[in-house]
C-alpha cells in the first residue's frame, strides 16, 4: 500500500509539474505572415514543367481597416518595408537580372519608398531588420522606379503576386487602390 501511495504522489505531482510547463503561445498576428513564389506552387504542373522555385517572397500581410494607405499610414517619399513586421525578404534562388542589373542567387530584402504616381522599388543586402528603422542605403543591391498602376476595388491585406510574360516575372505589390509590377528578368 505504501508502494502505491508513493506512486501515486509521484504520478500526481509529474503531472502538476507538466500543467505548469504548458506553452503560452502568442495570439494571432494582425499582420500574419505570408509566402508568395514564382512559379505559383498551386499551380498543377504537366510533367515537362519544371516545378521548382524562382523566386519566393516572405512579408507580413497588414489590413487597410478603412484607411487611407498609401500618402497617410504609408507616407509617401519615406521608405517602407513592403509589408508589417519585420522587413520582407525575398529569395532568388538563381541569378535574376532587376532594372539591367544582375542579381546573384541568395535572400535580400525588399523596401520601397512609394510615391503618388511611380515608386522606387530597392532590394537590399540587409536582413532580419524590424521595419525600414535600420535600413542602410549603402547595402543597396538595385533600385527600380516603376509605375502606380491604381485598381478600382480595394485590397484589403497587401498582397504579393507574380504574374509571367516569356522570361520576365513580374512581382506584383497590390493594397487598398494601388498595384505596382517589378520586372525581374528569369534566364
Amino acid at each position: 500500500m505504501k508502494k502505491f501511495y508513493l506512486m501515486a504522489v509521484t504520478l500526481f505531482a509529474a503531472f502538476t509539474v507538466q500543467a505548469q510547463d504548458v506553452v503560452k503561445f502568442a495570439p494571432l498576428d494582425n499582420s500574419p505572415v505570408d509566402i508568395s513564389y514564382f512559379p505559383n506552387k498551386a499551380v498543377k504542373f504537366k510533367k515537362t514543367d519544371n516545378p521548382n522555385p524562382v523566386v519566393k517572397v516572405i512579408y507580413a500581410r497588414p489590413s487597410a481597416k478603412g484607411r487611407t494607405i498609401f500618402g497617410d499610414v504609408v507616407k509617401f517619399g519615406e521608405i517602407w518595408r513592403v509589408g508589417a513586421n519585420e522587413n520582407t525578404e525575398i529569395k532568388f534562388y538563381k541569378d535574376v537580372t532587376i532594372g539591367g542589373k544582375k542579381i546573384p542567387a541568395g535572400y535580400y530584402s525588399l523596401f520601397a519608398i512609394p510615391e503618388k504616381d511611380k515608386w522606387t522599388i530597392i532590394i537590399n543586402k540587409e536582413l532580419d531588420l524590424w521595419g525600414g528603422y535600420a535600413y542602410d542605403e549603402s547595402k543597396d543591391v538595385v533600385r527600380v522606379s516603376v509605375p502606380v498602376k491604381p485598381v478600382n476595388e480595394t485590397i484589403e491585406a497587401l498582397s504579393i503576386a507574380f504574374t509571367t510574360q516569356g522570361n520576365i516575372a513580374n512581382l506584383v505589390i497590390g493594397w487598398d487602390k494601388t498595384t505596382v509590377e517589378l520586372p525581374i528578368t528569369i534566364k
